[in-house]
């Protein structure tokens, strides 16, 4: 979960489901450290993005569910690591992944190197990739 609106989409996506299956439903963001040739941030900068992005998650999830959705488990996780590697290890241990797609058309779209394209071919469950823009 970044918060953009295709994510937004596929957590609503999500959360139908797992209300319809009675399944708990984990919501993971990713993180890393921006690399830079020749340069290492200090220490505290990574703290800095982990705690940023758990704030983005918390806010995005309460958007989309409300404050505490009574009908639903919600387990929430910020992780580090590249988003593709981040979701293919929690697939590992999931029944369905549910990722959004930010649909950028039919070229951009079908270049490798998306989140939601490297998720299908590598996930260790079921896949369903949110499009559209309702």
């Amino acid at each position: 979960m970044d918060g953009s609106p295709p994510a937004q989409r596929a957590l609503r996506w999500a959360a139908g489901q797992a209300r319809l299956t009675g399944a708990r439903l984990h919501v993971v963001t990713a993180w890393e450290l921006p690399s830079y040739h020749g340069w290492a941030p200090p220490a505290p900068y990574d703290e800095d993005l982990a705690a940023t992005a758990g704030k983005v998650l918390s806010i995005s999830v309460r958007e989309v569910l409300g404050d505490e959705p009574s009908d639903l488990v919600v387990a929430e996780s910020v992780v580090p690591g590249h988003p593709v590697q981040v979701l293919v290890d929690a697939s590992a241990r999931a029944a369905l992944l549910v990722v959004g797609c930010r649909g950028h058309g039919a070229f951009t779209g079908a270049l490798l190197g998306s989140v939601s394209q490297q998720c299908v071919q590598h996930s260790r469950c079921p896949v369903v990739v949110v499009r559209g823009s309702g």
